[in-house]
C-alpha cells in the first residue's frame, strides 16, 4: 500500500490482517505530511481535492465528506464531483436510501454509526453510544442497514471497544474506529488533535503528539513584533534602504528629466486638480 493508491478491494482484503491508520486532514500541508508519514487513509473536505492534492498525496486513500446536502441527487452530484477530483470513496451520514442510490451508481460509500455529531440529539448529545444492551444493538442494526444498502465501510464513533469488536467480527464492512477500540480495522483521529492545535477540550479518545498551539502562539508573537519593527522603520525612514530600490543609470535619469522639463506646463485646472486646490 506504500507504492500505489489502494482500491476498495485492497482495503477489504486487509481486514483482520493489520490495523490501518486514518487522519482527518484539512490542508495540503497536512495531506503531504500524511503521505510522507505513511498514513493509510485520510478524510478530507471535498474542496481540498484536486491536482494539487494528488501531487502531494498520491497514495493515500481519500474519503471526502458529503455534508449539508439535502436530496439524493445532491449527494450523487457531489459524490461524482469528489471522485473526479481525486477522492476514492465518499463519507455519507445520510439515510439508507441515499447510500443505496450512491452505491447503485458505483460510488464507494462509508457510513457512520455510534455518535454521529450531526444527529447527536437522537442519542443524548455528545456522549458515548452503545453502553447499554439496547443502545449497542441499535448500533449493530445501523451497521447491518449500511451493509444492506451497499456501503463498504463505516466509521464507528465513541462506542465501547467490546461492542465495536463484536460488531466488526460480524460484518463485511471496513470498520473505522474513532474512540471505539482496536477490534476494528482502522484507527481514526483528527490531525488537529494529533498535532495539539486545540486550546480547549480534547476528546477522550484523542492522543496528542505535539504542541502546535504553543508554537502557533510563539509564531504569532513573532508576527506582531515583525510588523511593529516594520512600522517603526517606515516612520523613521530606515526602510526602504538603497538595496530595496530599483536603480537607474545617471544618464538615463538625466534624459528622463530633460523630457519632463520639455513638456508643456500643466494647465491651471490640471495643476489645481493635482494639488487638490480646485474650487468645489
Amino acid at each position: 500500500m506504500n507504492h500505489r493508491r489502494p482500491t476498495v478491494a485492497d482495503l477489504l482484503s486487509i481486514r483482520g490482517h493489520r490495523q490501518l491508520s486514518m487522519l482527518r486532514v484539512v490542508t495540503l500541508e497536512e495531506a503531504e505530511a500524511a503521505e510522507k508519514a505513511g498514513i493509510d487513509l485520510v478524510s478530507v473536505p471535498p474542496e481540498l481535492l484536486g491536482p494539487a492534492f494528488r501531487e502531494v498525496a498520491p497514495t493515500v486513500f481519500a474519503f471526502p465528506g458529503l455534508d449539508d446536502l439535502i436530496t439524493a441527487e445532491d449527494y450523487l452530484r457531489a459524490a461524482f464531483e469528489a471522485i473526479r477530483a481525486g477522492g476514492d470513496a465518499v463519507y455519507c451520514a445520510a439515510g439508507m436510501s441515499t447510500v443505496r442510490r450512491l452505491r447503485e451508481e458505483g460510488i464507494p460509500v462509508c457510513g457512520h454509526v455510534g455518535l454521529i455529531p450531526s444527529k447527536a440529539t437522537w442519542t443524548g448529545g455528545f456522549r458515548a453510544v452503545g453502553k447499554t444492551a439496547a443502545s449497542a444493538f441499535e448500533v449493530w442494526r445501523q451497521v447491518k442497514a449500511l451493509e444492506e444498502a451497499g456501503a463498504f465501510a463505516a466509521e464507528i464513533e465513541v462506542v465501547p471497544g467490546e461492542v465495536a469488536a463484536a460488531i466488526s467480527k460480524r460484518t463485511s464492512l471496513l470498520m473505522l474506529s474513532m474512540g471505539a477500540g482496536t477490534g476494528c480495522d482502522a484507527q481514526y483521529l483528527f490531525a488537529e488533535d494529533v498535532l495539539g492545535q486545540n486550546r480547549g477540550h480534547y476528546p477522550r479518545h484523542a492522543k496528542v503528539y505535539r504542541d502546535f498551539a504553543s508554537e502557533f502562539d510563539r509564531l504569532h508573537r513573532e508576527r506582531v513584533e515583525a510588523f511593529r519593527e516594520y512600522a517603526e522603520d517606515v516612520r523613521s525612514g530606515a526602510y526602504p534602504e538603497k538595496g530595496h530600490l530599483v536603480s537607474i543609470a545617471p544618464e538615463e535619469l538625466e534624459g528622463f528629466l530633460r523630457k519632463v522639463e520639455s513638456e508643456q506646463p500643466f494647465s491651471a485646472t490640471a495643476r489645481e486638480c493635482r494639488d487638490g486646490t480646485a474650487a468645489n
